[in-house]
This record gives structure tokens, sequence and C-alpha cells, in this order.
């Protein structure tokens, strides 16, 4: 969702580590011990905070939208969760969220993207527009109020650097509108599940906490998707117009080949015409001339 951000520190889980003055005693069960509880060297982690943490006007605004939503789909309200990733790969820890823009030092917070809010005639201004964050060593504002968190989404270095190419990819839609005609709007989850969709992982598995609701996931995924099936398409075109293998035997004919193969040839074994059967016709069905560089026209 569209959470208001709040500048406090987060949990000690997620600042830099302190550095110890104690002696480090080198013994073989302390070693083991720190092992064991050495974090991992690459880790996607989904954490989910309800909408609106710390913040009055956004919870309350949160449970009246999906007041309404639960009375015209006949349904009970569940609670909204907004929702952010940890990445730690072997390029660093970095904090990815869709979040408002405090300020114009989005450099400050890794900003690589920003996007407008309910209109993009109202984009111009700060207040309708939103930024995505990819910041080293960030924090999640009001993690410490994280539901059923973190979810792990994978330990694999590669897809974790993936991640993190791809967020300046992330589709800038406006902020609540289905300009994806996904029927579910676009908002800051609709940014996570993209970019997991979108990195090759299965999102299947991920679901806000129980008698919760993550408006949004749905849009990422089928527009994470609908790119897939593009990007395939194109590599297909690309290499039906790729040039043939120079060894083969109709090396630069491309797609052409099979229509020249669908031409007559001639046949040099067989009888070749003569005299005026080689002439052109003319319009009355009688031989024309055919003029050459050799032969000079009959004098008028």
């Amino acid at each position: 969702m569209y959470p208001t951000c709040c500048q406090r520190s987060g949990p000690l889980a997620l600042s830099a580590p302190v550095a110890s003055r104690s002696p480090v005693r080198m013994n073989t069960s302390e070693r083991e011990t720190t092992d064991e509880t050495r974090p991992p060297s690459a880790a996607v982690e989904l954490y989910w905070t309800p909408l609106g943490a710390g913040q009055h006007v956004v919870r309350l605004s949160g449970r009246l939208f999906e007041a309404i939503s639960a009375r015209v789909q006949r349904r009970r309200p569940s609670d909204l969760y907004h929702s952010a990733l940890v990445v730690v790969a072997p390029e660093g820890r970095f904090v990815i969220e869709q979040t408002p823009i405090p300020d114009t030092h989005g450099e400050r917070r890794g900003v690589v993207l920003e996007g407008p809010v309910g209109s993009r005639l109202a984009g111009g201004f700060r207040l309708f527009r939103y930024e995505v964050r990819r910041w080293r060593d960030g924090v999640i504002p009001d993690i410490a109020e994280a539901v059923s968190s973190p979810v792990r989404v994978t330990d694999d270095p590669a897809r974790a650097s993936q991640i993190l190419d791809l967020v300046p990819s992330v589709p800038a839609l406006v902020w609540g509108r289905d300009e994806g005609h996904t029927g579910d709007m676009w908002n800051s989850n609709s940014v996570i599940s993209w970019l997991i969709a979108s990195a090759g992982l299965d999102p299947g598995g991920i679901q806000p906490p129980s008698g919760g609701r993550a408006p949004g996931w749905r849009a990422g995924l089928e527009i994470s998707a609908r790119d897939a099936a593009r990007a395939h398409l194109r590599s297909r075109r690309t290499a039906m117009v790729a040039p043939a293998d120079p060894r083969s035997p109709g090396r630069g004919r491309g797609l052409r080949a099979p229509v020249a193969a669908l031409r007559p040839r001639e046949n040099p074994s067989g009888p070749r015409p003569r005299g005026n059967a080689l002439l052109p016709k003319t319009v009355t069905g009688r031989p024309g001339k055919q003029l050459s560089a050799s032969a000079p026209p009959d004098p008028p």
C-alpha cells in the first residue's frame, strides 16, 4: 500500500554491526557457535507491516477503504498490509520499498524511481509522487510492528543480485489506479510482487498474515507475467530474423530461403528452346525483337 514514511531508526537487527572491543577467544566451541549464528551470505526477506503503522490518519483512511471494498464485494473487512524487502547479496545489504517522498534528498535513501499518485496530471507535485528505494544499509520504518515477519523468499545469491538489478526497471504506474487492467490497483505490494516474480522466484507460497489482505499483490504478478511473455516473443522474433550459420549451405538467405525454394528451377540437362521461342511475344502473339548491345536496330 502507500504508508507514510516516518524517519525513525529501525531495530538493531537492521542496523550496522557494532564492533566489539573485548578480546576474541580462539577456541573451537566458540568458533562453532559463531558459525551457526552467522547471518547468511545472501538472503531475500519480506516484511509485512500494518498499513499506516504509526500514522493514525493513514490507518483510518485504510480502514475506511477496506470497509467500503468489503461492503461492495460482500465479505468481511480484513487487516491491510504493506510489504517491503531486505536483500542481502554479494553487493551488500539493501532495503527495497515504495514510500511517499519525504524530501528532495532521494540520493540519501537510494531512490532509483519515482511515480505519480492518483493521477499523472498531479505527479508534478511532490505530495502526489512516490519513490522506490534501493537503500544500502537502509531501514524499514515501523518494522517493529511487522507481523509474521520476516518471510524468507530465497537464499540464492544470484537471485538476490537479480532482484537488486531489477529495481530500476519497476513499472512507474500510477499509484492507486488500475492502469494495467488487472482488476487490482498498483501500489507498494505490486512493486514487491513484481520484483519477486520477475526474478524467476515462485511467489505462490507468499501470503499476508492470517486474516489480512495485501491489495496490489496480484497486479504485480500479472504485469510481470505479461512482461515475461513479451520478452519471450521478442526473443523468438530475434531468433527468426537472425543471420544463418555461415557454415550452412544456404547461408545469407535468411527468411528468403524457403521462398526461393518454391520457385521453378531451370533443368540444365533438358532440351533448350530454339529460335523464336526465346524471344518475347508481342500482343498479337508474334515473336517480337530483342535488342542487344551487339546487334543494332534495323534502319527505318
